[in-house]
């Protein structure tokens, strides 16, 4: 019996840590930048590991006041549409995905930026029941915790886009040679059309595909309510 009550006491504790740890931690970068994702230090080791690729790790934070509007406006157009209305998720999609599955057809992503964000920030890659119910309870969090304009900032800062590179920053350096703050419509919808695979697709040598995703997320932009967010 008293074993049993010590077994009880330690998974309460290890639940109380753990509220505590991450909530603190969702609180904490609500203010200060993130340094580093799990995703970039498992994109290093595999870096590290194959020799035919070099070391690259190409991140500078950059506020929301120094990101051109276009930007958020396009990642909003390509990646999550009902950013501004959902709370975290989007049960359509994630309903005609489930379908979709059982059907045996190729699923679409159904993640929102909100959870592209957490899964980012406080997560592994992976698809375990595990890792998607804490990426669930990660994205709650930062919605309640950081708000939406939050969510775009920190996401255009530590999204992969490109080999060794993340955020828009270090993105808009190496393709454009320019600041974030400097990024045309042109340029943000196709940076934007890279991120399904920023690894396979490069806004420095778009192909044919790509160059038809930019067009579609222009149209989106425009016809999209416009975010407050970024450069005036």
């Amino acid at each position: 019996m008293k074993i049993f009550k010590r077994i009880i006491r330690f998974i309460a504790k290890c639940f109380m840590w753990f509220f505590i740890i991450t909530i603190g931690l969702t609180v904490f970068y609500k203010f200060v930048p993130v340094p580093v994702t799990p995703l970039m230090l498992i994109r290093v080791g595999e870096q590290a590991v194959d020799k035919e690729k070099e070391v690259r790790l190409k991140k500078d934070w950059v506020s929301m006041s120094n990101i051109s509007r276009h930007m958020p406006q396009a990642v909003y157009a390509a990646e999550d549409q009902k950013f501004m209305d959902h709370s975290g998720f989007d049960t359509e999609a994630m309903k005609k995905a489930w379908e979709n599955n059982k059907k045996g057809k190729r699923v679409k992503g159904a993640s929102t930026i909100s959870q592209q964000t957490s899964k980012n920030v406080f997560l592994w890659p992976g698809r375990n029941l595990i890792r998607k119910g804490l990426e669930a309870y990660f994205t709650v969090l930062i919605e309640f915790i950081w708000g939406k304009e939050r969510i775009m900032e920190v996401y255009l800062n530590v999204i992969e886009m490109g080999e060794g590179i993340y955020g828009v920053e270090a993105a808009s350096q190496h393709y454009f040679k320019k600041s974030a703050a400097q990024l045309s419509r042109q340029e943000a919808a196709l940076i934007a059309a890279t991120l399904p695979n920023p690894r396979r697709w490069s806004p420095a040598k778009p192909t044919a595909y790509i160059y038809s995703r930019q067009a579609w997320i222009l149209i989106q932009m425009r016809n999209l309510k416009q975010l407050d967010y970024g450069t005036k």
